[in-house]
């Protein structure tokens, strides 16, 4: 399977002009699967304008998007504001997962930083379900960003029966140590490829530093994005090499049912201790 990952500077808030970006990264390389960024056809400093940009499932961006995975057989990955399908005014941070049959996969991220200068809560609504594509190579998952912070949804992925996890990112250099040390630790917990994707350039007062890998399934780097840099590498993946890994490092096999009942009870009724 070969892989291509789009380190990309979009423009805010102009979606023509990223989506004939995607369009013309497409065209120039081969490959099986292609994946872009974070809210990629908006920019992630949008705000406000978000709402006006984000579009339903059925809407243009992705029947621009469908269109040219079928014309050229591949998978597309990229990421856009969606507005819920049911209730009017709600919209989330999506990835969306186009396949060359015009099928459409999408997940919404669940956990939103609101922190700093991080305001997702203010615009997005919060994701509750997990989304595993089923492809001609493989099982995927999908996550968004501050996802890979909490091992709990990969680790579900991984029992669901991923072969692949994707993690579109937006992150600021500030932030690129936490990120560069959750990426490995994802794949290997897992055995699990981990495809990493980044934006790049400066959005206001965020510097994205662009960085995006992929990580086989023992978590050896197998591909590496230049830093502060729009780029488009291309590999090779073989997802035989999951079924060694798990022979190797037998996490899946050694899971413990019984934490994942006991994490829940602990987070419902975790309380500051007030003794003295």
């Amino acid at each position: 399977m070969k892989v291509a990952i789009i380190t990309m500077r979009p423009k805010i808030a102009n979606k023509k002009a990223n989506l004939e970006t995607m369009k013309n990264h497409i065209e120039k390389t081969k490959a099986d699967m292609y994946i872009f960024g974070e809210l990629t056809i908006c920019g992630y400093n949008a705000k406000d304008e978000m709402r006006d940009i984000a579009e339903t499932i059925n809407g243009p961006t992705v029947k621009f998007v469908k269109d040219l995975a079928k014309k050229h057989n591949c998978y597309i990955v990229f990421g856009m504001p969606l507005k819920d399908s049911t209730v009017r005014g709600i919209i989330n941070n999506s990835s969306i997962l186009i396949h060359p049959s015009e099928k459409v996969d999408f997940y919404n991220k669940w956990f939103l930083p609101t922190v700093g200068p991080f305001e997702e809560k203010i615009f997005f609504d919060e994701g509750e379900e997990l989304t595993l594509c089923d492809t001609k190579f493989g099982k995927i998952g999908l996550i968004v960003c501050y996802d890979i912070f909490f091992p709990e949804l990969c680790k579900a992925y991984a029992l669901m029966g991923a072969d692949i996890i994707i993690c579109l990112s937006a992150t600021p250099s500030v932030t690129r140590k936490y990120f560069e040390t959750l990426i490995p630790a994802r794949a290997i917990e897992n055995t699990v490829f981990f495809i990493y994707v980044n934006l790049v350039g400066t959005q206001e007062n965020m510097v994205f530093w662009g960085g995006s890998e992929i990580r086989d399934p023992l978590s050896n780097q197998i591909l590496k994005a230049p830093y502060f840099k729009e780029s488009v590498k291309v590999c090779e993946i073989d997802l035989k090499q999951i079924e060694f890994a798990r022979a190797n490092r037998p996490v899946l096999r050694d899971i413990k049912s019984e934490i994942y009942n006991d994490l829940y009870n602990l987070s419902r009724t975790h309380k500051l201790d007030t003794k003295k």
